[in-house]
């Protein structure tokens, strides 16, 4: 139990759902209510479906790559070190993403459900904590309906 509330918070911290909403209310800003519920429901399932796809095939990725899950997590870690250094001292993740909206017409992939939800830091995160084997021989396949959760508390 305390495994899940570690992963939960973790992956809550890594996905930002309180600074994604300025990016989405930026996105959506010319849109309708029925609209904007409509855009934050394909980008939760767009976003679920992106970083589900890295906890199954991402550590396939690195393998065919020759990159040890060790040595990944070890260059991951300091590389959301490094995200969360400038989450604290440099421009926050809202205003470097809305900033880059120019079509507001097509926002529910890009830039609500990529990069504000799966974000690289999300992505890299997910392949970290995913050892298929060490799942699949536990039977913790808990991680899919934990990101569901998740995204599902974003709207």
């Amino acid at each position: 139990m305390k495994e899940i509330i570690t992963t939960i918070f973790f992956l809550f911290a890594v996905i930002d759902p309180i600074g994604s909403v300025p990016v989405y209310l930026e996105a959506t800003k010319e849109f309708d209510k029925l609209h904007k519920k409509k855009i934050a429901i394909r980008a939760s399932l767009i976003a679920f479906g992106i970083l589900l796809f890295f906890i199954v095939i991402g550590q396939l990725i690195l393998e065919g790559m020759s990159v040890s899950l060790d040595a990944f997590q070890i260059s991951g870690g300091v590389i959301l070190f490094l995200f969360a250094l400038t989450m604290i001292f440099g421009d926050g993740k809202p205003e470097r993403e809305k900033n880059q909206i120019t079509d507001y017409k097509h926002v529910t992939i890009f830039p609500v459900a990529i990069p504000s939800i799966a974000s690289p830091g999300a992505i890299m995160a997910v392949v970290i904590m995913t050892d298929i084997t060490y799942l699949l021989s536990n039977n913790k396949q808990l991680l899919p309906y934990l990101f569901l959760l998740l995204l599902q508390l974003l709207h």
